[in-house]
């Protein structure tokens, strides 16, 4: 009596065969070689950092103004600098630049 394959292993395989031949041509990734790793340049990709970034900082708090900034929600760091820059634009606080 023959062997039967089991049909769900029969599609794994054939889907694991289509996927690395997608990947040897290249269709949904580059493939590299040790030549071009070795050829590439240390660091980020030109024009993938902000020309402007955020510099870190540590900053203390009272403990019931960060409890208040955090029940915000996530983002909260952000809408803190968003209302220190309008008190900058609005004459509130001075920048010295």
């Amino acid at each position: 009596m023959p062997k039967t394959r089991d049909p769900e292993i029969l599609e794994f395989e054939a889907a694991l065969l289509r996927s690395v031949d997608q990947a040897v041509r290249g269709k949904y990734g580059a493939t590299h070689t040790p030549a071009q790793i070795a050829a590439r340049k240390p660091g980020r990709p030109v024009g993938s950092r902000k020309s402007n970034p955020k510099i870190p900082t540590t900053i203390r708090f009272d403990p019931d103004v960060i409890a208040a900034l955090r029940a915000t929600g996530a983002g909260w760091q952000t809408r803190v600098n968003d209302l220190i820059r309008a008190d900058i634009q609005a004459g509130r606080l001075k920048a010295n630049l």
